[in-house]
């Protein structure tokens, strides 16, 4: 779709007791999910204290020594956690001048579904910081919850039961990333970005962003519209996989990232992804004989790992 702007939608009223109210800010997500695939959310009930200290908590992760970083790389890890180094990732053509650490649903050998060998589920690596693994675990709760609140959402923005995506959400393989962007090199290659063009592999995604800026969405005619820092907000975009399941009436767009401020840039995304083995098939209220799914039925994990092995050019993962 061609849009200039970003939609703000304060979603304070999901948490009203009456289904009216909750349909309203449904309507105003199905425009935006629609038109742009980007909204930003205010009254999210997110404390700016919680905010604060997970940027807090991030740089003092970024600050460690290389060494440090290293120790916990995501090379040490069979299932995608912990640190990458800049350049790791390439999301585009180049790699990407982004530094970032992996997080996950922690998950111990006695899990089902690590004792059933399912990709990419299992232990994190944790860093050696009084308090920093019981700040970051207790931010991905609040964000698994406001997640939780946002499927609902998009549930009767569908004319979907509010509760019709519970079962396939409630053992998520969710990820929590930080991202830390040093000030864009003027000797980087061509076309290197901070994060390359991309549309995001899975459910929801819900960034925190800092006052830096940098985060630009491509519309249909191919601008870059920038994402402006907005304070109290979170940037809320939709995956891939959300395309597939409405039949692509809601949109995974295109964005990047060029830190071109000078400043250190750091952001928080959080992907919201259902759990492995949901199946994701064509919702039955975005489909007719007109518009037939165009789309095979496919689970979400597999869709996921496809992802990993493209962008860190890996032959598997386990």
């Amino acid at each position: 779709m061609t849009f200039s702007q970003i939609p703000v939608i304060d979603i304070g009223r999901l948490r009203s007791p009456h289904l009216s109210d909750r349909k309203h800010v449904a309507a105003e997500i199905r425009h935006a999910s629609h038109e742009v695939g980007f909204f930003y959310i205010t009254n999210h009930g997110i404390p700016d204290d919680a905010i604060a200290a997970t940027f807090d908590q991030a740089k003092r992760f970024f600050d460690q020594p290389l060494a440090v970083k290293n120790a916990v790389s995501i090379a040490r890890s069979s299932i995608s956690r912990g640190y990458e180094a800049i350049g790791e990732q390439a999301l585009d053509q180049n790699p990407d001048l982004k530094e970032g650490f992996y997080i996950g649903v922690d998950r111990g050998a006695d899990d089902p579904l690590v004792q059933a060998g399912t990709p990419n589920h299992g232990a994190n690596q944790w860093v050696d910081l009084p308090g920093w693994r019981e700040h970051l675990e207790a931010y991905f709760a609040m964000m698994l919850a406001l997640s939780a609140q946002l499927t609902r959402a998009i549930a009767l923005s569908l004319n979907l039961d509010e509760h019709y995506f519970d079962a396939l959400i409630d053992n998520s393989m969710s990820v929590l990333r930080l991202l830390h962007y040093p000030p864009h090199p003027p000797d980087a290659m061509a076309n290197q970005l901070g994060c390359g063009a991309h549309t995001d592999w899975g459910c929801i995604t819900i960034l925190l962003q800092d006052e830096v800026g940098g985060l630009e969405v491509c519309n249909a005619s191919g601008e870059w519209i920038q994402a402006k820092p907005i304070p109290g907000t979170f940037v809320i975009n939709l995956g891939d996989m959300m395309a597939r399941w409405t039949n692509d009436y809601y949109q995974s767009t295109p964005h990047r990232v060029i830190n071109r401020s000078g400043s250190e840039r750091y952001s928080i995304p959080f992907f919201f992804d259902p759990n492995y083995h949901a199946v994701v098939s064509c919702l039955p209220t975005c489909q007719s004989p007109e518009q037939p799914p165009k789309y095979a039925p496919i689970p979400a994990g597999e869709h996921i790992m496809e992802m990993y092995r493209k962008t860190y050019g890996l032959t598997a993962i386990a």
